[in-house]
């Protein structure tokens, strides 16, 4: 599959975080915007596999298809973002700073949500042929889960929402590691194999995506469920976001910037007349 050594593909790591803070407004926000749109799609793909087999699954194992897509065509999730941008902060790299990396992550913010807010009013209105009728079993489904992931967490108060935030922890552990899998190889079959395999296990786990979240919520909410705005915010998107942001730093972002960054050997040229010598 053409592989890439980790010395390797976590430099390209910190090279994309570097080019997503200096890239357009108007650049971040299409990509980001595109990235929620199909991330979206492949979620309401893999509850409708689900629904209609009984195998929930069987909707995991496809769900990584959109994972997939998007990446291949340059797109970008905030969970990526996360662990991206600020390993070129650390990496000192000219003109990064705080304000930069805050300023992108804004930005992928609201384009994900966008997105996934886009695909979620064109489904309903699938779902309900012009919400004319009441929404059929995936539409179900999905209110549902809407209301089983925020009013079921907010029952067990503070609880609830710390075991959101270590869900949302857990699940950008596994979408980071799918994101640096997009780059250790250098052909489209390995990219695929390597992003499939974590993607396809925080679905069936059931950990807690923030963009995946900003379809499933709103979407629920237009086809019934009953929940306010306010409790999917508190009780789902914040803690979730803020898990994201925590798992894919410290679990797969520092972790391969620490050992194969920071401890690789430094090799400098030493000019020496009429010859050249490597000096570790």
């Amino acid at each position: 599959m053409s592989y890439l050594v980790p010395s390797e593909f976590v430099t390209k790591m910190v090279d994309a975080g570097e080019s997503k803070i200096f890239m357009s407004t108007r650049d971040t926000l299409i990509r980001a915007f595109m990235a929620g749109a199909i991330l979206a799609l492949a979620a309401v793909f893999a509850v409708t596999v689900a629904v209609q087999t009984g195998v929930f699954l069987i909707g995991a194992i496809l769900f990584p298809v959109g994972f997939c897509m998007l990446y291949l065509m340059g797109f970008d999730l905030l969970t990526g973002v996360f662990m991206l941008t600020p390993l070129a902060l650390i990496d000192k790299r000219p003109g990064v700073t705080v304000n930069g990396v805050l300023r992108n992550w804004g930005l992928v913010f609201l384009g994900n949500f966008a997105g996934a807010l886009t695909v979620a009013v064109m489904m309903a209105f699938i779902f309900t042929y012009g919400f004319s009728i009441e929404p059929g079993a995936v539409g179900q489904k999905i209110a549902g889960i809407g209301e089983a992931r925020t009013l079921g967490y907010e029952q067990y108060g503070a609880a609830g929402w710390f075991t959101i935030f270590v869900r949302g922890m857990l699940c950008n552990w596994m979408v980071s590691m799918g994101v640096v899998g997009a780059m250790v190889s250098t052909n489209v079959s390995g990219k695929v194999i390597a992003m499939w395999m974590p993607i396809m296990l925080f679905f069936f786990m059931g950990f807690e995506h923030s963009v995946v979240n900003m379809f499933l919520f709103p979407s629920a909410m237009i086809m019934g469920g009953n929940f306010s705005i306010a409790d999917y915010f508190i009780w789902n998107e914040i803690p979730t976001a803020l898990g994201n942001l925590v798992g894919g730093l410290a679990f797969t972002g520092l972790t391969l910037y620490s050992t194969h960054v920071r401890t690789a050997p430094k090799r400098t040229l030493a000019a020496v007349p009429g010859k050249q010598s490597i000096a570790s």
